[in-house]
């Protein structure tokens, strides 16, 4: 039920993403997309019943906005920082954070693996604890990553 709920979200957010237009930038777009996912996660591990899938849709919505925001603070040069930090994590020790700061724009953030585990077909996957901070705000989300059979991540 959680995969289905995940994957509407998924697919609704990047289709409000689509229909953007060109007025916003593609940090923004990617923000709002991030942003509408992680607290669709959030929301979907509250609640039961028809609760959850409120809840569901209320974290989706939230997380659209403040990922919309805070994309719209982030250059090229942060996400360069952040994902150098975000690969460095998946080797980290369970526990430890993994910091990034773009020393141009003062805005920084940390990923640190929170829990690891099996996913039913086998791949290994990993929860992270998020923090971004732009303009001095801070923004704190989760979501997890599953490494390929190739060695690399996605974020699922």
């Amino acid at each position: 039920m959680k995969k289905r709920v995940l994957s509407v979200l998924t697919i609704a957010a990047l289709s409000l993403s689509a229909c953007a237009s060109n007025e916003y930038g593609q940090k923004e777009q990617y923000g709002t997309v991030i942003g509408g996912v992680l607290g669709g996660v959030l929301g979907a591990q509250i609640g039961d019943g028809r609760g959850q899938l409120a809840a569901t849709a209320a974290g989706a919505m939230l997380g659209t906005i403040l990922g919309s925001q805070v994309g719209k603070s982030l250059d090229k040069a942060d996400l360069v920082y952040a994902n150098q930090a975000f690969d460095n994590a998946h080797n980290a020790p369970m526990g430890q954070t993994i910091s990034w700061n773009n020393p141009d724009t003062g805005n920084s953030g940390t990923y640190q693996p929170v829990r690891d585990g099996y996913a039913s077909d086998g791949e290994y996957c990993r929860e992270y604890q998020q923090t971004i901070i732009v303009d001095g705000r801070q923004e704190i989300g989760y979501g997890t990553a599953c490494q390929n059979p190739d060695g690399s991540w996605q974020i699922i």
